[in-house]
């Protein structure tokens, strides 16, 4: 399985693989990773070496999202943005389908589709100093590929409302504090907390977690499938405007953007 990918790392380390994103230098996703991760997740169900996961981002950050150079582009060609829906629909529902437990090892900023990412994991261990946040406003568009799906159940309604319409970060003590994540620890223990995960799932009875993740996904799988249409099509109503044309030129000039509201 493992020389299949080559936009992904692959690595077995006992009973787990380590799934890391390695696109420096803020391991931004692109399409030809999508389309590892969504054929990776379909893989693992049936891979009866993997008893979990870990996934990860190469070097100080877990993934930024989406690739902002692409996102100009898909301006001017709106066949790619389309294409970027497919994709992100394709892996928040391959990703909650998957039997096989999910720890994400937070190890620098997860943003947008990067915290979507995220969040779909089962455990989340998070380095204190690490951030995450959906931060599609900040881009005017709207969180439509995951966030809206879930961030409520995580946080409930208040706190989703909070960070989803203001696109504001959460370190990692933070995040822990209002139940985004799973736990947050001191950057230098990120490894031994992940690996304790490891031990406790890796060495637990496969099929009863494989069972019991399927029965708590049940909910979020039926949302998706109701709502992550309707949500993509909110986020490309949003992609169509003005202001998001100026959140991606702003981002590229390095400057704080001027939003009219159009």
């Amino acid at each position: 399985m493992l020389e299949h990918y080559s936009t992904l790392k692959l690595e077995r380390r006992g009973l787990a693989l380590w799934v890391c994103i390695d696109n420096p230098p803020v391991n931004a996703a692109t399409p030809a990773m999508k389309a590892e991760l969504n054929r990776l997740f379909r893989d693992l169900s049936n891979d009866s070496e993997t008893r979990c996961v870990v996934f990860t981002g190469a070097g100080t950050s877990f993934s930024a999202g989406g690739d902002i150079q692409r996102m100009a582009r898909m301006i001017e060609n709106r066949a790619l943005w389309m294409e970027s829906m497919a994709e992100a629909r394709q892996l928040v529902t391959d990703m909650l389908d998957c039997d096989k437990p999910i720890i994400a090892r937070i190890n620098g900023p997860a943003l947008g589709l990067g915290a979507t990412i995220a969040l779909c994991c089962d455990i989340t261990v998070m380095a204190e100093s690490a951030r995450i946040g959906d931060t599609h406003v900040r881009m005017g568009l709207a969180a439509g590929d995951g966030g809206a799906l879930l961030w409520p159940p995580l946080v409930g309604i208040v706190a989703a409302r909070r960070y989803l319409l203001t696109g504001d970060l959460l370190n990692g003590r933070e995040a822990a504090d209002i139940g985004l994540v799973t736990v947050a620890v001191p950057d230098a223990l990120l490894d031994d907390e992940v690996q304790r995960w490891v031990d406790k799932l890796g060495s637990g009875a496969t099929q009863a977690i494989g069972a019991t993740k399927r029965a708590l996904n049940m909910r979020l799988r039926q949302e998706a499938a109701a709502y992550m249409d309707a949500h993509l099509g909110l986020e490309t109503l949003s992609q169509l405007s003005q202001d998001h044309e100026e959140g991606v030129r702003a981002f590229l000039e390095k400057r704080k953007p001027d939003f009219t509201g159009r």
